[in-house]
């Protein structure tokens, strides 16, 4: 049997907070932080934080789609973000921070025009889902001490996550 892979490239506030999510799914290969959506080629962290090259914070996701369908990983990246805040995810604010899944194929722009709108017709959230899905851009990883940042500094990264992301996750997908 061939092993298939696939890419995926979401956006949903810090990169910190959005590579353990999806790092430990089955089919998942590798996960990594970096930059997409600007127009400055191999932008730093310093380039993007000051909101002048366009970039976006997000993770790459190589995957086995056998094992891991990109539909289940839209379910997965719902509950990982706000899809009602446009201007950044929880505690992290700006252009740089907002909900984007940038998608490489039509069908993965299919299944995630479809994945959102069953979300907004699920009654779940009572503001819009305002996630923006885009065509992917050029992605720049982002620098090594960014990579697997959850487990380089497990304190920081859960003073991260207890910004906001743990209790929406509990308040909105917990029942």
């Amino acid at each position: 049997m061939n092993k298939q892979e696939d890419t995926a490239i979401f956006a949903g506030g810090c990169f910190w907070c959005m590579v353990k999510p999806f790092d430990s799914l089955p089919g998942v290969e590798k996960v990594v932080s970096g930059y997409t959506g600007g127009h400055v080629a191999n932008p730093t962290y310093e380039q993007v934080c000051a909101g002048t090259t366009g970039h976006t914070e997000a993770v790459k996701i190589t995957f086995n789609p056998e094992l891991m369908p990109y539909e289940k990983l839209l379910q997965y990246y719902w509950q990982v973000t706000d899809p009602t805040d446009a201007a950044g995810q929880f505690q992290d604010r700006g252009d740089n921070y907002r909900p984007v899944i940038f998608y490489n194929s039509p069908k993965q722009k299919a299944a995630a025009e479809k994945s959102k709108a069953e979300l907004a017709n699920s009654g779940k959230f009572d503001k819009p889902i305002v996630t923006k899905i885009e065509p992917a851009a050029p992605f720049y990883d982002a620098e090594d001490y960014h990579q697997d940042f959850y487990k380089k500094d497990p304190l920081r990264y859960s003073l991260e996550e207890s910004g906001g992301r743990d209790n929406f996750i509990k308040e909105h997908w917990s029942k």
